[in-house]
């Protein structure tokens, strides 16, 4: 198992596991606590994007190794791992904006739908980071652009 990979998909599931931890606390109504969870589920989000963005940086990203027949599909799925990737940060960023500004109807209304993308967005960088590293022998590593479009 490739250390970077493993450490940054480490973090990401960390993360929602802190979100789903915050989650069953405010529902509690323990708001200190869903407090410091949150704030720990956003520095775990923070550390994998910290490890996957040097990685991507210094190292580069990991083409598909796996059959051509499924290329394909894995392709697509990974693309649509990345826009809920993209869309889970901008509303965990808002969210959390919410809530430090202590815009609570807000942060109300909009944690919830943050929590079930970044949640879905785990759950396919586990599913990305299996198909890579663990099913099949990674491809070769090359800038991302190149591992999206499978040359």
């Amino acid at each position: 198992m490739p250390l970077l990979p493993t450490l940054s998909t480490f973090f990401i599931v960390l993360s929602a596991v802190l979100v789903a931890i915050g989650w069953v606390l405010i529902v509690k109504n323990k708001r200190s606590s869903h407090r410091k969870v949150m704030i720990a589920a956003a520095i775990s989000a923070l550390t994998f994007f910290i490890i996957y963005l040097s990685r991507t940086i210094f190292v580069g990203n990991t083409s598909f190794g796996g059959p051509d027949d499924i290329k394909i599909f894995y392709t697509i799925f990974l693309i649509f791992h990345i826009f809920l990737a993209t869309v889970g940060a901008v509303f965990g960023l808002v969210t959390l904006t919410f809530a430090f500004k202590r815009k609570i109807k807000k942060h109300r209304k909009i944690g919830p739908v943050t929590s079930i993308i970044w949640f879905c967005t785990a759950v396919t960088g586990v599913a990305v980071y299996m198909l890579l590293y663990i099913i099949y022998d990674g491809g070769t590593t090359t800038s991302m652009i190149k591992a999206i479009l499978g040359t």
